[in-house]
This record gives structure tokens, C-alpha cells and sequence, in this order.
């Protein structure tokens, strides 16, 4: 007998077509999906991440951080970004990306309702790995970009207060 023939042997069975390790012989795997597709790529966790143990980390923060956290979780959709102060990256709002139109919209925290292309000054990228943001030099927003930066100028200043009039409290 050839060594092809021989039983257990994984050669192509000429006569019928088939082999024997194909799809068609190992039985349908009827068991839960454990791979889920994709329906849209989303930095969610990046932010979840980046939230957690970069801009909002420690005690001090909880509050503020879970309110965000809850924000995310409602919200529908996919791409988030992170509004810095300054370079300093100071966290200042929760954005949301637009794809349409490449506005961002503010979901949570202090800043301008809506920002333009035109308004970002800066693009960072979070380095999960070394939990910190690193500026890229990009000048446009896309699914890479998880935080940024606007012009200086756009921050309102602190509103003037009246001073006291009269030293003393009434009696």
C-alpha cells in the first residue's frame, strides 16, 4: 500500500473531491459568538482609560469623573475627544466628532458649545502604555486623535467682580 492510502493520512481524496480536514467535515460550532463585529470603530475605551488614569484620576476627581463616565455611556456616539486647557493638558470638556460636518459638540464640561476645525490649535494622541498624552503634528481631526487643544484667545476671560460696598454688615 502507498503511504498516500494509508488510513489517518491527510492527502486529497481524488476520487470524491474532498479533503479531510475541510470545513465541510468538522462539525458547525453551535456555541455562544464570542466575536463580536465591529459596527463602528470608537475610542470609548481609550477615553474610559485616559479619564480614569490620566485626566481625572485620584479621589479629588471622582465625582466629576463618573458624571463624564455617565455621559459617554449614554451617549450614541462613537469618537470622543478630550478638550485640554492648555498644553498643560488640563482637562476641561468631553467633545463629541461629527463625521458629517467635523464639528465637535460639546457632551460635557466647560468650553465653547461647538468647535470648528478652524478653532483647534493642538492634536494629542493617548499613549495608553505610558497612561499621558503626546502631541502629533497633525492639523486635522480624525479617529487617531483622542484629545485637543483650542486658541488662547477663545477661553473667556473671569468676568469682573463689583467690589463690596461698605465695610461693615448690617445690623
Amino acid at each position: 500500500m502507498s503511504p498516500s492510502r494509508m488510513p489517518g493520512s491527510r492527502e486529497r481524496d481524488w476520487e470524491n473531491g474532498s479533503n479531510a480536514s475541510s470545513p465541510a467535515s468538522v462539525p458547525e460550532y453551535t456555541g455562544p459568538r464570542l466575536y463580536k463585529e465591529p459596527s463602528a470603530k470608537s475610542n470609548k475605551f481609550i477615553i474610559h482609560n485616559a479619564l480614569s488614569h490620566c485626566c481625572l484620576a485620584g479621589k479629588v476627581n471622582e465625582p466629576q469623573k463618573n458624571r463624564i463616565l455617565e455621559e459617554i455611556e449614554k451617549s450614541k456616539a462613537n469618537h470622543f475627544l478630550i478638550l485640554f486647557r492648555d498644553s498643560s493638558c488640563q482637562f476641561r470638556a468631553l467633545y463629541t466628532l461629527s463625521g458629517e460636518t467635523e464639528e465637535l459638540s460639546r457632551l460635557a464640561g466647560y468650553g465653547p458649545r461647538t468647535v470648528t476645525p478652524a478653532m483647534v490649535e493642538g492634536i494629542y494622541k493617548y499613549n495608553s502604555d505610558r497612561k499621558r498624552f503626546t502631541q502629533i503634528p497633525a492639523k486635522t481631526m480624525s479617529m487617531s486623535v483622542d484629545a485637543f487643544t483650542i486658541q488662547g484667545h477663545l477661553w473667556q476671560g473671569k468676568k469682573p467682580t463689583t467690589p463690596k460696598k461698605g465695610g461693615s454688615t448690617p445690623k
